[in-house]
C-alpha cells in the first residue's frame, strides 16, 4: 500500500488526502479507471461516492500527470494487494475450519474455543485475531499456571532479577514466547488508545516515571493478568475505569490514616462530608 501511495504521489495524485481508505469502493473504482487510461479529473471524481471532501478538493487531488509507467506500477501493486488479500482470506477460512474441528472433538463440558475467543474480544485492544493467537499460545486450561504471575513470567513480560553481593538489581525482560509477547504488546498499544479505560490511565501514569517502553510492557502484563482470570472463571472483562488510580489513592490514604489513629488508641467512625453527599 505504501508503494501504491508513493506512485500516486509521483504522479501528483493526492488520493490519500480525500480518501480515508484507498482499498474502499470509491478508491478501487478510481484506481482501476486510472490504470485503464482515464485522465479527466471530472470523470475520475464522478466515480467517488459519499466522500466528505468537497468537489474542489477532489478535483485538485485528481489533477495530476499520470504516465504509462505510473499506470504499469499501479496495476502491479493493485494485483499484489489482491493476491495478499486472497491469501489472508484463505488463512482465515483455514483457522475457522480448525476451530470447528477442535470444538467438535472436545470433551463434554469443555469451553469451546469460539466462545473463549468471543470472551477475550471484550478486552480493550484485543480483537478476534489477537484473541485467537493468544489462545493458541497459552491454551485454555489455566490450571497449569498456579497464579497469574506465573503466566506473566512464562510469557516473558516481567523483568528478570539479578542478585550480587546481597543486592537485587532489576534486569531487562525475561525471555518468553516471542509470538505471545509481540501480540500482547500490539494489543497494549491499541488498549492505550481506548478513552476512559484503565489501561490508558495505567500507561500514562507509568510513562511519566518509567518511560514509554516499560509502561507499555506493564500494560501488556496487565492484559495477560486479566486474560488469566477471565479464562479461569469464564467471566467477561470489566474495565476498572480511567479514574481507578484516583479512587484507589483516596481509599488507601483513608485506610492508612485510620490505622494510624487506631494504633494511637482512638476509635474512628467515618462519615462523608455534607458537600460530598450533594
Amino acid at each position: 500500500m505504501q508503494r501504491l501511495q508513493k506512485t500516486l504521489a509521483e504522479a501528483n495524485l493526492r488520493l490519500d488526502a480525500v480518501l480515508s481508505d484507498l482499498r474502499g469502493a470509491s478508491g478501487r473504482r478510481i484506481l482501476e479507471a486510472i490504470i485503464a487510461g482515464v485522465r479527466s479529473p471530472e470523470e475520475l471524481a464522478g466515480l467517488a461516492r459519499g466522500l466528505q471532501a468537497s468537489p474542489q478538493e477532489l478535483h485538485a487531488a485528481l489533477h495530476g500527470r499520470v504516465t504509462a509507467h505510473h499506470r504499469f506500477l499501479l496495476k502491479i501493486y493493485l494485483e499484489q494487494w489482491d493476491r495478499l488479500d486472497a491469501a489472508i482470506r484463505t488463512l482465515d477460512r483455514e483457522v475457522d475450519d480448525r476451530l470447528t474441528q477442535i470444538d467438535a472433538q472436545d470433551k463434554p463440558g469443555a469451553a469451546p474455543f469460539r466462545d473463549l475467543i468471543a470472551l477475550l474480544s471484550t478486552i480493550p485492544g484485543v480483537g478476534r485475531l489477537s484473541a485467537t493467537v493468544i489462545l493458541a499460545e497459552i491454551g485454555r486450561d489455566m490450571s497449569r499456571f498456579p497464579t497469574a504471575g506465573h503466566l506473566v513470567s512464562w510469557a516473558g513480560l516481567c523483568p528478570g532479577q539479578h542478585e550480587s553481593a546481597g543486592q537485587h538489581k532489576t534486569m531487562r525482560l525475561r525471555q518468553g514466547d516471542p509470538h505471545l509477547k509481540t501480540r500482547l504488546i500490539q494489543c497494549a498499544w491499541a488498549a492505550t488508545r481506548q478513552k476512559d479505560s484503565y489501561y490508558r490511565a495505567q500507561f500514562f501514569r507509568l510513562r511519566a516515571r518509567r518511560g514509554p517502553q516499560k509502561a507499555i510492557c506493564a500494560v501488556a502484563a496487565s492484559l495477560l493478568t486479566a486474560i488469566y482470570h477471565m479464562l479461569e472463571t469464564g467471566t467477561p472483562h470489566h474495565d476498572l475505569g480511567a479514574d481507578h488510580f484516583d479512587r484507589r489513592s483516596v481509599e488507601s490514604k483513608t485506610k492508612r490514616l485510620v490505622a494510624q489513629l487506631s494504633r494511637l488508641g482512638f476509635q474512628v467512625h467515618l462519615e462523608p462530608c455534607a458537600h460530598q453527599l450533594q
